[in-house]
Protein backbone atom coordinates (compact mmCIF):
# COMPACT_ATOMS: atom_id res chain seq x y z
CA UNK A 1 0.00 0.00 0.00
CA UNK A 2 2.91 2.49 1.25
CA UNK A 3 4.65 1.69 -2.30
CA UNK A 4 1.43 2.45 -3.80
CA UNK A 5 0.69 5.86 -2.18
CA UNK A 6 4.32 6.36 -3.07
CA UNK A 7 4.51 5.60 -7.05
CA UNK A 8 0.86 7.85 -7.13
CA UNK A 9 2.81 10.95 -5.64
CA UNK A 10 6.07 10.53 -7.82
CA UNK A 11 3.71 10.09 -10.81
CA UNK A 12 1.29 13.60 -9.38
CA UNK A 13 5.25 15.47 -8.85
CA UNK A 14 5.99 14.55 -11.99
CA UNK A 15 3.51 15.91 -14.01
CA UNK A 16 3.13 19.17 -11.86
CA UNK A 17 6.97 19.53 -12.39
CA UNK A 18 7.21 19.15 -16.63
CA UNK A 19 3.70 21.35 -16.70
CA UNK A 20 4.77 24.27 -14.81
CA UNK A 21 8.28 24.36 -17.17
CA UNK A 22 9.28 27.25 -18.73
CA UNK A 23 9.56 28.37 -22.81
CA UNK A 24 13.49 27.84 -23.82
CA UNK A 25 12.50 30.69 -26.44
CA UNK A 26 11.15 33.88 -24.29
CA UNK A 27 12.61 37.00 -24.84
CA UNK A 28 11.23 39.11 -21.46
CA UNK A 29 12.37 42.06 -23.38
CA UNK A 30 10.38 41.46 -26.03
CA UNK A 31 7.45 40.20 -24.27
CA UNK A 32 7.44 43.38 -22.23
CA UNK A 33 7.60 45.67 -25.26
CA UNK A 34 4.78 43.99 -26.80
CA UNK A 35 2.85 44.21 -23.47
CA UNK A 36 2.82 40.08 -23.08
CA UNK A 37 0.98 38.68 -20.29
CA UNK A 38 2.98 35.01 -18.75
CA UNK A 39 1.45 33.32 -21.33
CA UNK A 40 2.55 35.73 -24.63
CA UNK A 41 -1.33 36.98 -25.02
CA UNK A 42 -2.76 40.50 -24.26
CA UNK A 43 -6.18 42.10 -24.16
CA UNK A 44 -7.52 43.89 -27.91
CA UNK A 45 -10.37 45.02 -28.93
CA UNK A 46 -11.94 42.96 -31.95
CA UNK A 47 -14.21 45.04 -34.06
CA UNK A 48 -16.97 43.87 -36.91
CA UNK A 49 -18.01 46.06 -39.11
CA UNK A 50 -21.64 45.69 -40.76
CA UNK A 51 -23.83 47.74 -43.06
CA UNK A 52 -25.02 51.01 -41.11
CA UNK A 53 -28.10 52.56 -41.35
CA UNK A 54 -27.26 55.20 -44.13
CA UNK A 55 -28.65 54.31 -47.38
CA UNK A 56 -27.21 57.21 -49.33
CA UNK A 57 -26.56 55.85 -52.64
CA UNK A 58 -24.54 59.13 -54.16
CA UNK A 59 -21.57 57.39 -55.54
CA UNK A 60 -19.24 60.54 -54.95
CA UNK A 61 -20.24 60.87 -51.31
CA UNK A 62 -19.76 57.12 -50.99
CA UNK A 63 -16.32 57.44 -52.53
CA UNK A 64 -15.70 60.28 -50.62
CA UNK A 65 -16.66 58.32 -47.48
CA UNK A 66 -14.57 54.97 -48.35
CA UNK A 67 -11.62 56.63 -49.19
CA UNK A 68 -11.58 58.45 -45.82
CA UNK A 69 -11.59 54.98 -44.42
CA UNK A 70 -9.00 54.09 -46.32
CA UNK A 71 -7.07 56.65 -45.15
CA UNK A 72 -7.72 56.28 -41.49
CA UNK A 73 -7.16 52.73 -41.84
CA UNK A 74 -3.73 53.94 -43.13
CA UNK A 75 -3.58 56.22 -40.48
CA UNK A 76 -4.24 53.46 -37.32
CA UNK A 77 -1.47 50.93 -39.11
CA UNK A 78 1.03 53.24 -38.74
CA UNK A 79 0.18 54.38 -35.10
CA UNK A 80 0.55 50.93 -34.06
CA UNK A 81 -3.52 50.79 -33.12
CA UNK A 82 -4.71 48.83 -35.79
CA UNK A 83 -3.03 45.31 -36.09
CA UNK A 84 -5.55 43.71 -38.60
CA UNK A 85 -7.89 44.90 -41.04
CA UNK A 86 -9.96 43.33 -44.32
CA UNK A 87 -13.18 42.69 -45.51
CA UNK A 88 -15.67 39.87 -46.33
CA UNK A 89 -17.16 38.49 -49.27
CA UNK A 90 -20.57 39.77 -49.78
CA UNK A 91 -22.78 37.69 -46.83
CA UNK A 92 -26.29 37.31 -45.67
CA UNK A 93 -25.17 38.46 -42.22
CA UNK A 94 -24.45 42.45 -43.26
CA UNK A 95 -20.60 41.63 -42.29
CA UNK A 96 -18.31 44.06 -44.51
CA UNK A 97 -15.00 43.68 -42.39
CA UNK A 98 -13.20 43.42 -38.86
CA UNK A 99 -10.62 45.42 -37.70
CA UNK A 100 -8.13 44.27 -34.59
CA UNK A 101 -7.59 47.43 -32.47
CA UNK A 102 -4.45 47.31 -30.20
CA UNK A 103 -5.81 49.37 -27.56
CA UNK A 104 -7.17 48.87 -23.89
CA UNK A 105 -10.56 49.92 -23.51
CA UNK A 106 -13.39 49.96 -25.59
CA UNK A 107 -13.66 53.43 -24.89
CA UNK A 108 -10.20 54.14 -26.74
CA UNK A 109 -11.79 51.95 -29.31
CA UNK A 110 -14.79 53.95 -29.48
CA UNK A 111 -12.71 57.15 -29.35
CA UNK A 112 -11.04 55.83 -32.91
CA UNK A 113 -13.69 54.54 -34.76
CA UNK A 114 -15.71 58.22 -34.19
CA UNK A 115 -12.62 59.24 -36.62
CA UNK A 116 -13.78 56.86 -39.72
CA UNK A 117 -15.88 59.02 -41.95
CA UNK A 118 -17.66 55.95 -42.90
CA UNK A 119 -18.95 54.94 -39.63
CA UNK A 120 -19.15 58.37 -38.16
CA UNK A 121 -21.66 58.77 -40.84
CA UNK A 122 -23.43 55.54 -40.65
CA UNK A 123 -22.52 53.72 -43.84
CA UNK A 124 -20.66 51.29 -41.73
CA UNK A 125 -21.94 50.24 -37.96
CA UNK A 126 -18.96 48.76 -35.49
CA UNK A 127 -19.79 46.08 -33.09
CA UNK A 128 -16.97 46.26 -30.67
CA UNK A 129 -15.44 42.75 -28.21
CA UNK A 130 -12.97 42.25 -26.50
CA UNK A 131 -10.61 39.68 -27.45
CA UNK A 132 -7.64 37.62 -26.44
CA UNK A 133 -4.91 37.13 -28.49
CA UNK A 134 -1.29 36.99 -28.87
CA UNK A 135 0.72 40.12 -28.07
CA UNK A 136 3.34 39.30 -31.01
CA UNK A 137 0.07 40.13 -33.73
CA UNK A 138 1.48 43.40 -34.47
CA UNK A 139 4.85 42.30 -35.48
CA UNK A 140 3.27 40.93 -39.02
CA UNK A 141 2.85 44.46 -40.19
CA UNK A 142 6.35 45.36 -41.24
CA UNK A 143 5.71 42.32 -43.68
CA UNK A 144 2.53 43.15 -45.24
CA UNK A 145 4.09 46.11 -46.73
CA UNK A 146 6.77 43.94 -48.27
CA UNK A 147 3.74 41.51 -50.06
CA UNK A 148 1.66 43.64 -51.37
CA UNK A 149 2.26 45.35 -54.97
CA UNK A 150 -0.03 47.77 -54.65
CA UNK A 151 -1.66 50.08 -52.05
CA UNK A 152 -5.78 50.04 -51.79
Amino acid sequence: MKAIVLLCCFFIGRQVLFAQQGNPNYNKALADSLGADKYGMKMYVFVILKTGSNTNTDKTKLDGLFRGHMENITKLASSGKLVVAGPFKKNDRSFRGIFILNVKTTAEALELLDKDPAIKEKVLEAEILEWYGSAALPMYLPFHDKVGEQKP
